[in-house]
């Protein structure tokens, strides 16, 4: 059995991620960015590291970190999204690639995102070429093809839809808003307990050498799932214009992990 796990982001999915890995007898090895936080992850079973990633530098003892692992986690998302956000992923990813092929573990799974596919319709599988649009999606892709190109490494990407769970609900930044569009695109969510399935699924299961799309096999409509959504909370509804089309934009499947394994835990709905 692979002992000692690490993961390089304790953030909203990488700290329960960790808990969950500690509860199953894991050696768990957790970064933070947060000096505050390190107490945190130690209360939790979890051997924590302040470490940080810049363009130009890895902060922090990233040496010591890797070189206890036999698996590495990356769940570190760029941060890309509002004003003034341009930072490069793609040389961050560089110099993680860099450490961890001195000093790293034999395995890594790299938490990526569907944001990759850009605009393509239609059903999108592993099998459908990435043509990102957003800067996000573009340093993503990028990303990946560096941790894939790393000699002497079992790697796994893993993309995951829109991520919904325990304080973090896409509606409560869209109720009350009117005239939106596209009401009649799919949804590609994943709740937060599905994600933690499908890493421990590829972690316990060895799959390497993958590509997964992580997403809830239901697929209602945005107007329909945020309706729902909007009502559960008693907050109000996002307001969608009409479309003539009945469901539009694309509906990513989880089609290799599907294949593999067919059962997730947590509903998106729920």
């Amino acid at each position: 059995m692979t002992n000692n796990i690490g993961v390089l982001g304790c953030g909203w999915l990488g700290f329960p991620l960790a808990k969950k890995l500690v509860q199953l007898d894991y050696i768990v090895h957790g970064t933070t960015t947060s000096q505050t936080k390190i107490d945190v992850l130690s209360e939790s079973g979890i051997i924590p590291y302040q470490i940080s990633l810049t363009k130009t530098q890895i902060v922090g003892d990233i040496a010591h970190f890797l070189s206890q692992l036999d698996i590495l986690i990356v769940n570190v998302p760029p941060r890309l999204r509002g004003a003034g956000q341009k930072e490069n992923y793609v040389s961050k990813i560089q110099l993680l690639s860099k450490a961890v092929a001195k000093h790293g573990p034999s395995k890594l799974l790299f938490v990526s995102s569907t944001s990759v596919y850009g605009d393509v319709t239609g059903e999108v599988t592993e099998q459908t070429a990435p043509k990102p649009t957003t800067e996000s999606g573009k340093q993503l892709l990028q990303s990946e093809d560096l941790i894939q190109s790393l000699e002497g490494l079992q790697t796994s990407i893993i993309r995951f839809g829109g991520l919904i769970g325990p304080n973090r609900n896409p509606v409560t930044m869209l109720s009350g808003r009117q005239g939106l569009k596209n009401g009649n695109d799919f949804i590609n969510l994943i709740h937060l307990e599905d994600c933690i399935h499908m890493i421990i699924t590829i972690l316990t299961r060895n799959y390497w050498g993958e590509v997964f799309n992580g997403v809830y096999p239901d697929h209602p409509t945005k107007k329909e799932f945020y309706t729902l959504q909007a009502e559960k909370m008693g907050i109000p509804a996002p307001d969608y214009l009409p479309s003539q089309t009945l469901h539009s934009g694309k509906r990513v499947i989880s089609k290799n992990f599907l294949d593999k394994y067919h059962k997730f835990n947590t509903p998106i709905s729920e």
